[in-house]
């Protein structure tokens, strides 16, 4: 870990801040290995049950830091074509696909420019709370790159192929309105960060294994044959159903009580 992101903790919920706001939060390398840090970090906290991720400052992230490309020290061969194991992504992709990997909720907060990576990293994330001033952009043409940040897969099934050719090939900015229009956030707050961290408080007072594998459900079974996304959301239910926490939710929902379940 390195002083480009924080963690906090509070309770059950793990608070991730990409920590360069002078620099619109941009992606250098260190930004890039800090955020992957940050994600192993969490998920080798038993306590965190879910977690907000949001940028210091009044933007999210500008994108990558192009002064990188003229550091000697970036192997963009090696970074490009070796996953950082055990992850199947590579560096890059990680910043973005780590928050994909973790098994708990990861909610995203959105203000201000939201540009190329920041946007890909936001796609990590399970949900995004946009602020209404908040600005898009899948800028990566305007840089002569292609969006390389693990948006093959976490833009799939959200945003019609043909829309998101559109948008990668013009690199047009486009508003919080339009980015709720095509599913890109889930919904738009006057206080996103305020609001995320509600959201992330309410499901880690759920059970955890629930919680979870409606998470794992949704993100592998959506992939799957229709024989293959039944068989898994049996086995999933197979695995909570009967367990202590699943236990405790009946009873407290009997009883009217708020539950108090077991990490």
């Amino acid at each position: 870990m390195n002083d480009r992101v924080t963690i906090t903790i509070d309770g059950h919920v793990a608070n991730v801040m990409l920590n360069r706001a002078d620099k619109f939060n941009a992606l250098d390398l260190k930004m890039f290995g800090a955020l992957g840090d940050a994600a192993d970090s969490v998920r080798q906290n038993p306590a965190v049950r879910a977690v907000v991720l949001h940028g210091d400052g009044d933007n999210f992230c500008a994108g990558i830091d192009t002064s990188m490309f003229a550091d000697p020290n970036v192997r963009l061969d090696v970074a490009l074509m070796e996953p950082v194991k055990p992850s199947i992504a590579n560096l890059f992709q990680r910043a973005a696909y780590a928050w994909r990997e973790l098994p708990m909720p990861v909610i995203c907060a959105l203000r201000g420019i939201t540009y190329g990576g920041g946007l890909q990293i936001a796609l990590g994330a399970d949900l995004r709370v946009a602020a209404p001033d908040t600005r898009f952009s899948i800028m990566e043409t305007k840089w002569g790159l292609v969006p390389d940040m693990a948006m093959s897969t976490t833009l799939r099934g959200i945003v019609a192929a043909d829309r998101v050719k559109e948008l990668a090939w013009s690199a047009r900015i486009f508003g919080a309105d339009e980015a709720l229009s095509l599913g890109i956030v889930t919904c738009i707050e006057n206080d996103p960060l305020a609001a995320a961290t509600a959201m992330a408080a309410e499901y880690a007072a759920r059970s955890p294994e629930a919680i979870k594998g409606i998470k794992r459900l949704v993100n592998e079974a959506w992939q799957l044959s229709e024989v293959e996304a039944l068989e898994m959301e049996a086995r999933l239910q197979l695995g909570v159903i009967g367990s202590p926490n699943q236990v405790e939710a009946v009873t407290a929902n009997l009883e009217k009580r708020p539950p108090k379940f077991e990490d």
